[in-house]
């Protein structure tokens, strides 16, 4: 199965089984889901929560459980701005000077009580997390389609703000758990853990996280709309 028609089984699914939570509809996005708090509990009790005290985590409405744990744990929590558009193309929040936390893990929320940084200002990623429409029990990932993750991950590499022991991951329904063969490219990010309602899975995933930017999958286009690639392009 392709990924687009994987996509489109898992956010029918989500649907049809009232398994979706708001936004609606859960199509074209990283769809939240009924038991996403339990989810982020999950991960919480996993030792590589317990050890980060530095999480970059995505700003989708399945992972707001998974901020908010972090800030009332004490640990900072990095974005990326939409789309990398702006040089300071991280958004940090710093619990030590943030004093409401659930306004702090919305969207708004966020920008209006977080700091937009440069990547200078951004200090090593203990644990990535990272929001999914599918995956398996292997590590692999299938996100919304646009690629921005995995950019994301790739220039946190060249940065040499994570490694490749850096562990990355996810927190789903236990009904984006597929069963299907999806492979894992050059330029994707594997899971280490995923954590839904129900259960936690370390992978052990054989995969290799990628070690910086693919920079024959950008287009000039998309070089164009994000300052930060600058540091990095190739002569």
């Amino acid at each position: 199965m392709d990924k687009h028609s994987l996509r489109e089984r898992v956010w029918d699914t989500l649907e049809a089984s009232g398994d979706a939570r708001f936004p609606f509809p859960p199509h074209g996005r990283i769809p939240n889901f009924a038991g996403a708090d339990d989810a982020a509990e999950r991960l919480a009790a996993t030792d590589e929560w317990q050890a980060a005290a530095t999480i970059k985590a995505n700003p989708d409405s399945p992972q707001r459980p998974v901020r908010r744990r972090a800030l009332e744990a004490g640990k900072t929590v990095y974005m990326a701005v939409p789309r990398l558009s702006d040089e300071q193309c991280f958004l940090e929040l710093d619990p030590a000077r943030i004093d409401d936390v659930d306004r702090a893990t919305t969207i708004s929320g966020s920008s209006e009580l977080g700091e937009q940084v440069g990547p200078e200002a951004v200090g090593p990623i203990d644990l990535i997390v990272s929001g999914s429409v599918a995956v398996t029990t292997d590590g692999a990932r299938v996100g919304k389609g646009e690629g921005y993750s995995d950019l994301e991950y790739a220039v946190l590499r060249e940065l040499g703000l994570v490694d490749a022991e850096t562990p990355v991951a996810t927190t789903v329904h236990e009904s984006q758990v597929v069963d299907d063969e999806v492979p894992i490219e050059s330029h994707d990010v594997p899971m280490d853990v995923v954590a839904t309602p129900e259960r936690t899975v370390h992978t052990e995933t054989a995969a290799t996280k990628p070690a910086g930017i693919d920079w024959d999958l950008l287009s000039e286009e998309r070089r164009a709309e994000i300052p930060v690639l600058d540091r990095f392009a190739p002569e």
